[in-house]
């Protein structure tokens, strides 16, 4: 027997009672409490323990908790001049965006590179040329799901449909972000980079001069406790800016500060009710 199956074992047979939902989330709690013990009893690494953890998380946690927010999309407006929505297309690291037409919420569909290309390449060989290109046709129609879909609900979608990317809208059907496949996968696996998310990623997190660190207000809490094996709660909140704005109980100006869960946390930049930059340090 190994050393986490034997760690495991004592959870095993614990009851759970007749109540099937109960008895479920009990076993999960084992199973975390177990992953928690081996990794504090040195068993399991800490990037083990994360994936095991995420995997299990995933039926628990709905997609508007990790997904990308409507502030953040980078969308193609339909009527935009042809070169412009090329070099729009050309200068963004994504390689899918959702196309509107007046109002951003009147999305007609999700452009992949490849398929505009392609239809680039078409135009090339008709008489009107690139004059003629209407990217709503190119585009793909446009997935929309509930943001209360539970990642593990949603991961199984996606690989069903064979899609990676959705839209999430709210119970009145306003665009709330973006989810991708590769953003659920992340909660198990971690941050998976490539040449465009580096900076990005770099950004978002990182120490001053003092020993503090700097975080992007967008950051979710999760990412953050995963970087730095830290245990800020994430049930009030999804993001840090959200969780001081909450912890507040106010939107906080430039340069106030506040203590709380064993952190100083200082506001370093607003803009309007945005809280984008804070500063923070273990007490």
């Amino acid at each position: 027997m190994s050393r986490f199956a034997r760690l495991l074992a004592p959870f095993r047979r614990r009851p759970g009672g007749n109540d099937p939902d109960r008895a479920h989330e009990a076993l999960r709690e084992d199973i975390a409490g177990a992953i928690a013990l081996g990794h504090s009893g040195g068993a399991m690494q800490k990037e083990a323990r994360d994936r095991l953890l995420g995997a299990l998380d995933l039926s628990d946690r709905a997609v508007s908790e990790i997904m990308r927010h409507r502030r953040q999309i980078e969308m193609i407006d339909a009527d935009a001049a042809p070169e412009v929505i090329l070099r729009r297309v050309l200068g963004s690291p994504y390689s899918r965006l959702p196309v509107f037409r007046g109002d951003e919420e009147n999305i007609l569909g999700v452009i992949h590179v490849k398929d505009l290309w392609r239809e680039t390449d078409r135009l090339s060989r008709e008489p009107e040329g690139l004059a003629g290109l209407d990217i709503v046709k190119a585009a793909m129609k446009p997935y929309f799901i509930p943001d209360t879909t539970s990642l593990d609900e949603q991961m199984r979608e996606f690989l069903k449909r064979r899609t990676h990317f959705a839209l999430v809208v709210d119970e009145y059907g306003a665009l709330q972000g973006l989810i991708t496949l590769e953003d659920i996968l992340e909660e198990i696996v971690g941050e998976i980079t490539d040449e465009f998310d580096v900076v990005a990623r770099e950004a978002g997190l990182k120490r001053d001069e003092s020993g503090a660190w700097l975080v992007d207000g967008a950051m979710t809490i999760r990412d953050l406790n995963r970087a730095l094996d830290w245990a800020l709660p994430d049930d009030e909140a999804n993001t840090i800016a959200g969780l001081v704005i909450h912890e507040a109980q106010m939107i906080p100006a430039e340069g106030q500060a506040f203590r709380f869960h064993g952190l100083r946390f200082e506001v370093v930049e607003r803009r309007e009710n945005r809280l984008t930059r804070l500063r923070m340090r273990p007490l």
